[in-house]
């Protein structure tokens, strides 16, 4: 099982989008990793669900400073980001809650 958390949160990533994606055609997710926050000195990596039609974002970020976190956020596109943002362990994170996320947020 790897370790690296930026690894577990893109292999959940994945296979929600792939189930996402075989169940609700008129979801279909656009998935990015961001290192732009990395590359500014923020020690952190963030991962974006988009659904176009509906212009909303899951925004989920992994910060080197809270270890084994996921820091999650639910905006619209055009936000970008909001206020707080919730947290649950990396742990109980699952690609079954990442697949009722984007049914509830994108359905």
């Amino acid at each position: 099982m790897p370790t690296d958390p930026l690894k577990i949160l893109s292999d959940l990533v994945s296979d929600a989008h792939a189930r996402i994606q075989a169940a609700h055609e008129h979801i279909n997710p656009v998935v990015e990793v961001r290192q732009g926050m990395r590359n500014a000195g923020i020690p952190a990596d963030v991962l974006t669900l988009d659904c176009l039609r509906t212009q909303r974002r899951i925004t989920l970020i992994l910060h080197d400073q809270q270890s084994g976190v996921v820091l999650y956020q639910f905006v619209t596109r055009a936000e970008e980001v909001g206020g707080e943002f919730k947290q649950m362990p990396l742990e109980d994170m699952s690609s079954d809650t990442l697949v009722e996320w984007m049914e509830d947020y994108f359905g």
